[in-house]
């Protein structure tokens, strides 16, 4: 039986991945790193972790222990569940985070969440996130956008909005006191075909609302969510 530490993908033409989603973590994850994001020896907390795919990222890649959080209920695999450095909690909406709930002190925290935006998780996050801990979050643009800047299929297509939804996320994650680290288009598209993105941003000294300046200039943000957005310079 080959376990969730094992680095592959396929075999025979089958995705050895408990999801799509994981092939998502993966290729920011490689981004990321190059950055000096470090997932070996961490303590981390996978938000929206549904069946697990970025949780068995998070063990592939040497994270100590997971404690993987979703609202809903018998979602993640037994695989996954069972392994001693997974913790599972059931039946938790992410809003309800705070210090000392399960996961707090967590050196790095990745989420995935549907039907909601993420400037409404981003200070419960925050809470259950270490001092100079990293958080990877997945930027869904129809989730932080209008319904009427979403096409019949519920997609969002015009770039605009699709720099709108990540500059939002972001300016809720410096209110939060967050520094905003790098940016990257995530490998995949979600299931409707809506372009998705990720965010790496630290959780530093500063206090909440310190960062109303933002960590980078105005310009330097704004140029890097654009290239980030369309994909060239």
């Amino acid at each position: 039986m080959i376990g969730v530490d094992a680095e592959v993908t396929l075999a025979d033409g089958i995705d050895l991945y408990v999801s799509r989603a994981a092939h998502k973590l993966i290729g920011a994850l490689d981004a990321f790193s190059a950055l000096g994001l470090v997932v070996e020896g961490r303590r981390t907390v996978d938000a929206g972790a549904s069946t697990g795919g970025f949780t068995q990222v998070l063990l592939e890649r040497g994270a100590t222990h997971v404690t993987a959080i979703d609202v809903g209920h018998d979602q993640l695999v037994p695989g996954l569940r069972d392994d001693p450095r997974v913790t599972s909690i059931e039946g938790m909406n992410v809003r309800e985070l705070e210090a000392g709930s399960p996961g707090s002190g967590a050196d790095l925290v990745v989420a995935d969440l549907s039907f909601i935006s993420l400037t409404l998780v981003i200070g419960p996050l925050v809470a259950v996130t270490a001092l100079r801990g990293d958080l990877v979050l997945l930027v869904k643009p129809q989730f932080e956008v209008g319904r009427n800047r979403l096409d019949k299929n519920g997609v969002v297509t015009r770039d605009v909005d699709r720099i709108a939804a990540v500059r939002k996320v972001c300016d809720a994650a410096m209110r939060e006191g967050l520094e905003i680290v790098a940016l990257e288009r995530s490998v995949l598209p979600g299931p409707s075909g809506n372009v998705e993105f990720f965010v790496w941003v630290r959780r530093s000294w500063q206090a909440r609302g310190v960062a109303e300046q933002p960590v980078l200039d105005e310009e330097a943000l704004a140029k890097a969510i654009a290239t980030t957005v369309k994909g060239r310079p």
